[in-house]
């Protein structure tokens, strides 16, 4: 799939202290869009507790030696990924959505979900290596990150990225990104490989970052995310 114009986002690994305010930023607005306004007076973040548009993830690995006299040596890391949808050029959530409901907007890019034609069957959930599409059990259709289009509309940024103390993130057009900040370093663990999907998504590493399916580290948040 090809548009003229491709929104998409940037994250900087090297900034990210793991603070979580893109997260809760991002769950605070998913709670007001996905109830009516009499739910969300009583609603709180926890409310929603299978989704979860953006997660942070705490990637960490590596061990300690004793030497024989008594010094040692250790390759131990740790950094952080926040993630969401990065509404893929090549969407396998799209492919899979066997009701046309998961769709690709042609003015922007955005991968977006047409409730009235969800079935909540998850084929989207299953399919995405990113973990994007998220099942409301309570309405039984599948949501995902729609991009804050709301926001881009009135000329703002997504809240994930306006929210982040760090300026570890931002949100543009592909082609302003890469102006901006060049290819990137492409994706590291515990991120896909990039040819799965195509996303629209530039990262630059942390310090000692892991290649992408490497097995010398593990997501240590594991019940976060």
């Amino acid at each position: 799939m090809s548009n003229s114009t491709q929104y998409g986002f940037y994250f900087d690994s090297s900034k990210c202290t793991g603070c979580k305010t893109c997260h809760i930023a991002c769950k605070d607005r998913m709670v007001g869009i996905t109830r009516n306004k009499d739910d969300v007076v009583n609603a709180g973040v926890a409310d929603l507790p299978g989704m979860l548009w953006r997660r942070v993830y705490e990637y960490g690995g590596g061990s300690w030696s004793q030497n024989s006299d008594n010094s040692y040596n250790q390759n131990v890391f740790a950094y952080y990924a926040s993630l969401g949808c990065n509404h893929c050029s090549e969407p396998v959530c799209v492919k899979t959505c066997p009701t046309g409901a998961m769709h690709k907007r042609e003015q922007d890019g955005l991968v977006l979900v047409d409730e009235s034609l969800c079935i909540g069957c998850q084929s989207c959930a299953q399919a995405c290596p990113y973990d994007a599409p998220q099942i409301d059990a309570a309405r039984k259709i599948m949501t995902k990150c729609d991009g804050c289009h709301d926001r881009l509309e009135q000329g703002r940024k997504p809240i994930c990225v306006e929210s982040c103390p760090l300026r570890a993130l931002d949100f543009d057009t592909m082609e302003n990104l890469r102006h901006r900040y060049g290819e990137g370093d492409g994706h590291f663990a515990p991120l896909p490989a990039a040819s799965i999907t195509q996303p629209n998504l530039i990262v630059k590493a942390p310090k000692h970052a892991q290649a992408s399916g490497s097995s010398a580290g593990k997501v240590l948040n594991v019940r976060e995310v």
